[in-house]
Order: C-alpha cells, then structure tokens, then sequence
C-alpha cells in the first residue's frame, strides 16, 4: 500500500489550516505552528494519520461492506463522485437526505421506486400514461436520481463513512455515531476531531489539498478490493486443485 508523501502532501497545500481566530482548540495537537495569521498543520502527523485510516479502509473493502462518500460542499463535490465512482463506492454530494442512515429503510424504498420507473419505461407501460401522468414521473425520477443515484447499488448500511468537512456534514456525522458507525474524515483547523473515529488533519477547503488525500485513501479501497478479489479466485481454484491431486494416482492405478 503506498504511504503518504509528505513532499506531495505540501505541494498539494494540505498543510494549509484556518485563521488563527477561527480555530477549534481540540485540534492543537495537529498543529505545527502559525504564520501570517493562519494555522499551519503538522503534515508528519497527516502522513501517518493518512497511512492509519488507509489500512483501515483497505480492510473494509477486503471485508466486501461498503464506503460511504459524503462531501456536498462546492469544491469537493466533484473529486469525490469521481474517486468513489473509481473504485464503485457509494456518495452524497448534493444535500444529505435527513435520516439517510438512522431511517435507511425509507430511503431503501425511494430508491427501490426509482428502479420501479425504470422497470416501467422497459415494459411498455410508461408508454400507456398520459402526457401530464409522464410529466409528473420523469420529474420524480430526476429528483430522486440527483439526490439518491449515487446510492442505488448500496443495499446495506454502510461499514465506513468518509467525511469532507465535519462541520458542513454535522447531520451525517450524528447519524453515523448513533449508529457505531466508523467515520473517517478529513479535518480542517477550524473544526472539532472529537466525534471522527479516524482523524486525518487537512486543508478541506483547497481542491487540490481534498484530490491529494482522496487519492491515498481510495488507492486503499481499490487495493482491498482486488485483494479480495484475488481471494474470491483462490477459494474458487482451491476445490479444482485437489480433485486433480486426487484424480491424479486414479489415473496412475488405472494403467
């Protein structure tokens, strides 16, 4: 698994923390020193930080349970569809559905209604409806696809929840905790680490600082899941194996 790289980390600005006013005193142990006014991080700390919450990650993946993404805020929002997409995990980039994970079930149901309409537009019987009746469902089916497609595929709540700004994604964090649910986040100079399983102190707001970091922790995940993978073919090659070690001297006696 590749370690994280403290030259990169500093190239990409991971380093860069809040104003000094703005600080959240729970995240001094994070911080290296201050300059100009701004909160600067200690980037050996991110780096061993990254490395922890990456071999966490590469396990549940290994474990085949999902990762939830959430990130809705602007700079994030598309890095983070397109690493998760990556390597097939679920994410929230537009505004997180209340009781996503608490209510899950509900929100099973709008998506399961979702594949119901697709399903209608396969048949025929979309076809049958009015224009007014077609109106109506194909806005619905817009709604839910913007705030729910990206979650189609997760039929189970999630093993992992990997947060950018714990401060803009407070609703999803509450509901992971309620849930012992492990959250993973990274977290900026200004923001409270306490509730975040796995700590990774960083710039949440430059894209650059978020694309650097997501990069490592998904390179983990992609690396579980060959893994597992890899696994999956061992254990299915094992059986045919051993019936040729034992069809083997069959053969021998035979002639």
């Amino acid at each position: 698994m590749k370690m994280a790289n403290i030259q990169e980390l500093l190239e990409s600005g991971v380093h860069f923390g809040h104003l000094t006013r703005k600080w959240n005193p729970n995240m001094a142990p994070y911080i290296y020193t201050e300059r100009n006014g701004v909160h600067i991080i200690d980037l050996y700390k991110t780096s061993a930080k990254i490395d922890e919450a990456s071999a966490a990650l590469n396990k549940i993946a290994n474990s085949g349970r999902k990762i939830l993404f959430v990130a809705t805020k602007k700079q994030a929002k598309d890095i983070v569809a397109e690493k998760a997409k990556a390597v097939n995990m679920p994410y929230i980039t537009e505004r997180w559905p209340g009781g996503m994970l608490t209510n899950f079930v509900t929100i099973r149901k709008a998506v399961k209604k979702m594949a119901h309409i697709d399903r209608m537009k396969q048949d025929g019987s979309f076809d049958a409806l009015s224009k007014r009746e077609k109106l109506q469902i194909n806005r619905q089916r817009e709604k839910l696809e913007k705030n729910l497609g990206s979650i189609s595929d997760m039929t189970r709540l999630p093993g992992a929840l990997f947060v950018i700004d714990v401060k803009k994604e407070h609703i999803a964090i509450a509901e992971a905790q309620k849930l012992n649910i492990p959250i993973f986040a990274m977290v900026d100079t200004n923001s409270d680490p306490r509730p975040v399983d796995f700590v990774i102190p960083a710039n949440d707001d430059a894209s650059k600082s978020i694309d650097k970091v997501l990069s490592y922790v998904t390179d983990a995940i992609a690396e579980g899941l060959s893994e597992r993978k890899a696994d999956k073919e061992k254990a299915k090659a094992a059986p045919k194996a051993e019936e040729a070690k034992t069809e083997a001297p069959a053969k021998e006696e035979a002639k």
